[in-house]
């Protein structure tokens, strides 16, 4: 978190048992994986702490509302550039659903996984610069200088150092069409599917971020225990109501993460109402007390004025007589 962007992990065993995986995946030469899970599983989370243990960059697609295939295009060009040119480095493309805004893009990814080489992503020129660079490291690898074996150097560099990992989501017909199209995607991938969460996971996570929150222990098991209930519960009532409607409700980690959240911010809110109120009775009952005090030392002046007030009377009767 000090040299990345700060992650709230739970480490609960089915997660260290998919970075396991995923580290095994990116390790290897060549290596590429698909993980797939609805939203909220921890995907790229996962992916970012494996690449960092095996001491890797991640690069994504930095996607806007006028990304297009030559923006792609210009990104894989630097890609293949750090990958496989002098000096090479072992990189992770992660890519998520969100990224691919065309579908032509995968045309690009599904060549990328299943080959290494891209129908016209350099230039006859821009292939002749990348030679020249890779010729001193070809030459001591044995490799001829020969066009053909140098562009297979070249991609046999990018493949071993560019580990491609597609985070992608099985909801919908979408991910059903995309492998079918794009047999790469599966094919020369290998798979990490991102199942629903365990009860003992629901359980680690409920208790990691409540532990922030100022509760006995009574209570805070007790809430532990309502949200994992509500999420099970909720879990089967939507296999209930597709079973029986033909209609899919995906109860995902995140809206397990948002309840938590939910009841939290929900919990502040209230604490704060009531500490509002408890202030204002305070001050309230503060000026009463005040108010009091000064009722008290002028009953006080009064009794004390009242001998006067006596004469004075007499004194007004005698001079009206």
């Amino acid at each position: 978190n000090i040299t990345n962007a700060i992650m709230d992990l739970v480490l609960f065993d089915q997660a260290v048992a998919h970075v396991c995986r995923i580290s095994r995946i990116i390790e290897n030469p060549s290596g590429n994986a698909l993980l797939v899970g609805v939203g909220g599983s921890g995907k790229q989370s996962l992916c970012r702490l494996a690449a960092y243990i095996n001491e890797l960059n991640v690069v994504t697609l930095s996607v806007t509302s006028d990304y297009g295939v030559a923006d792609l295009k210009e990104h894989l060009k630097t890609l293949y550039h750090k990958a496989g040119v002098k000096p090479a480095k072992p990189l992770v493309f992660m890519l998520t659903d969100a990224m691919i805004v065309d579908e032509k893009f995968l045309v690009f990814i599904n060549d990328l996984l299943s080959s290494g080489y891209i129908p016209g992503l350099f230039t006859a020129e821009e292939y002749d610069g990348v030679f020249a660079l890779l010729r001193n490291e070809a030459k001591a690898s044995g490799v001829p200088d020969t066009r053909d074996t140098m562009m297979e150097f070249f991609i046999q560099r990018v493949r071993a150092n560019l580990h491609t990992v597609l985070c992608f989501s099985p909801v919908g017909d979408q991910f059903r069409q995309r492998a079918r199209q794009f047999p790469a995607l599966c094919n020369c991938t290998t798979i990490d599917w991102f199942t629903a969460w365990p009860e003992d996971a629901l359980r680690t996570v409920a208790k990691f971020f409540l532990d922030s929150v100022d509760l006995n222990t009574e209570v805070r098991e007790g809430l532990i225990d309502v949200c994992v209930n509500m999420q099970t519960k909720t879990s089967d009532m939507a296999e209930r109501f597709a079973t029986q409607m033909n209609r899919y409700y995906y109860v995902t980690p995140t809206s397990y993460l948002e309840l938590i959240s939910t009841f939290k911010g929900l919990l502040s809110k209230s604490r704060d109402n009531v500490m509002d109120m408890i202030q204002r009775y305070d001050n309230g009952l503060k000026k009463i007390n005040e108010t009091q005090g000064q009722v008290d030392v002028m009953q006080k002046e009064l009794i004390e004025l009242q001998p006067k007030l006596q004469d004075a009377t007499m004194a007004t009767e005698k001079l009206l007589v």
